[in-house]
């Protein structure tokens, strides 16, 4: 619960200090700029308050690790939700109305997740996971994605340390294997999700890793 609250506040600060000239700049997200990447991020607080509304009292179907569905094809911005999202984010026009959807959903979302208990259960996208590991996914999806925003944005600051560091062990977990120790765990993070390509120096350091990497998480 930590975790997640340390990740979200600290991506929706970034979103803040951006200038307007910043949401006119390419994300780490294909074929999505800065504007389209905060856009998606009101919908992912909409998903936060949806899922969290949605108790269940089944067993769980799966848990912070099995929730993503793993993929060897690189997004291309082309899936019809994604292009969507870009249609959506150019309805907004003026920048600081998406900075207040974002803080006005995003608080919310905040508050929520501080709210629930991390051993009820809820339902999403047809699964059940206690409401730990759901927010445990996002401690992943707000890391990533605050990598994604600060890409071409210059001296932004970076997502939380223990966020990194448990995004990296999930993962690992993911991939079946840890990344070697040279690797930053934003290093590892960027080349483990294809966000990109190894130098040749790290992809001989991958070792069996490589054959595993990079895993694209939807």
């Amino acid at each position: 619960m930590d975790l997640f609250s340390r990740a979200w506040t600290a991506l929706r600060a970034v979103v803040a200090d951006l200038s307007d000239e910043d949401f006119g700049r390419p994300s780490g997200c294909a074929g999505w700029l800065v504007r389209d990447l905060v856009c998606h991020l009101i919908v992912d607080a909409q998903d936060v308050l949806i899922t969290l509304a949605t108790p269940s009292d089944r067993e769980p179907t799966r848990d912070a690790l099995t929730y993503w569905d793993i993929s060897d094809t690189p997004p291309t911005g082309d899936d019809p939700l994604d292009a969507l999202t870009v249609r959506l984010a150019a309805a907004y026009e003026d920048p600081h109305l998406l900075k207040f959807h974002l803080d006005d959903v995003g608080s919310a979302a905040g508050r929520a997740a501080l709210l629930a208990d991390p051993a009820g259960r809820v339902g999403t996208r047809g699964e059940i996971l206690t409401v730990g590991d759901f927010l445990s996914t996002y401690v992943m999806e707000w890391t990533l994605h605050h990598l994604d925003l600060i890409a071409y944005v210059p001296d932004a600051e970076q997502p939380p340390a223990a966020g990194l560091i448990r995004s990296r062990e999930m993962l690992e977990q993911i991939a079946g294997s840890p990344f070697p120790s040279c690797l930053s765990d934003v290093d590892a993070l960027l080349i483990g999700t294809g966000r990109r390509a190894p130098t040749e120096a790290e992809q001989a350091g991958l070792g069996e890793s490589a054959a595993r990497v990079p895993l694209y998480l939807g």
